[in-house]
């Protein structure tokens, strides 16, 4: 059954942006509940998000700063403090006890909050990201959103080269997919393909101002990091973004996804279309969630589609994790 959700892989499980000061969050993994909160330094933490006392949500609950500024996460319940090592202090003592609940491990790379949650690690974590980061600007975060998929199904969506003219058809207007190349490095991969559009009236444009950003070719390169990142390198003529987008294993039937957003801008203009983009990725998030809500998910696939390489690329690592096998060819 694990084997479904890759135990061993490393899941980035937030962005430092995505956690508010001393707000606790929650965060699932492999089945568990985690509550997650992030001090005024800067500092993350990580516990089990049953209380050891009655079971309670303390991601529910609220953090109290300490004097030297660190933050406990308090349980909503019966307002036991919890640190980041589990201890709490019970009424009538003044004394610290042993830790109640194993924290989990995170992996903290610059802003990136990693975890291989209580696995043994079989891949290192990708370096991708932290070489983006010191060449593109952090744009923003979007589109953070569980969906009732299991995990196979949401990477094969996501690496189906053929459903953009189908299931993004609305918005970008998406006419065909002209597939040119993938580049297969085990669990590296890259996908170069164009989607031309049916375009919009100037009419619809004026109304619609952000229109005015979609290409009439949208040239796509996808960068994939086997199993938990997908960058969307887009080439624009005011400069240049990476759009991330993320998984995680939540649970056997559910995986959460979000988009993390980074910018190169040629032009100071472009500074100002980031919130548009970001709203442009939050609609692809919502077709595609969309659309895995409305599959049979156990039909036997009797039709196979050019350029369904990338979809045989996520069945073949999968099937084979943590070991990479031929064929790792160009096509």
């Amino acid at each position: 059954m694990m084997q479904s959700m890759l135990p061993g892989a490393p899941w980035l499980l937030a962005h430092k942006s995505m956690l508010a000061v001393n707000q606790p969050r929650k965060i699932s993994l492999y089945g568990v509940d985690y509550v997650m909160w992030k001090d005024a330094a800067g500092a993350i933490s990580a516990l089990p998000n049953a209380c050891p006392h009655m079971g309670a949500m303390l991601s529910a609950g609220w953090c109290e700063v300490k004097s030297d500024g660190t933050s406990s996460v308090v349980c909503p319940f019966h307002a036991l403090k919890f640190d980041s090592q589990g201890c709490t202090v019970l009424p009538g003592s003044s004394k610290k006890t042993l830790p109640q609940m194993k924290p989990l491990e995170l992996i903290i790379q610059g802003d990136f909050i990693w975890s291989y949650g209580e696995y043994e690690p079989k891949v290192p974590i990708p370096t991708v990201l932290n070489e983006i980061v010191k060449n593109y600007y952090f744009v923003g975060h979007t589109a953070d959103r569980s969906v009732e998929t299991d995990l196979l199904t949401m990477l094969l969506n996501m690496h189906d080269y053929n459903h953009q003219n189908g299931t993004h058809r609305d918005l970008f207007r998406i006419t065909d997919v002209e597939f040119h190349q993938f580049i297969d490095n085990g669990h590296h991969s890259h996908a170069f393909y164009d989607m031309p559009t049916a375009p919009y009236s100037l009419v619809e444009k004026l109304r619609k101002p952000d229109l005015l950003l979609l290409p009439s070719t949208i040239k796509a390169h996808l960068e994939n990091h086997f199993p938990a990142l997908i960058i969307f390198h887009g080439e624009m003529p005011l400069g240049k973004a990476a759009q991330c987008h993320i998984f995680v294993p939540e649970a056997l039937n559910r995986t959460r996804t979000y988009i993390l957003l980074f910018a190169q801008a040629k032009h100071p203009a472009f500074k100002l279309f980031g919130s548009t983009y970001l709203k442009f990725g939050k609609v692809v998030v919502d077709q595609d969630a969309d659309i895995l809500s409305k599959i049979y998910p156990d039909t036997p696939q009797k039709i196979k589609l050019n350029n369904e390489v990338g979809m045989d690329w996520v069945r073949r690592n999968f099937e084979n994790f943590p070991n990479v096998v031929e064929p790792n060819l160009s096509k």
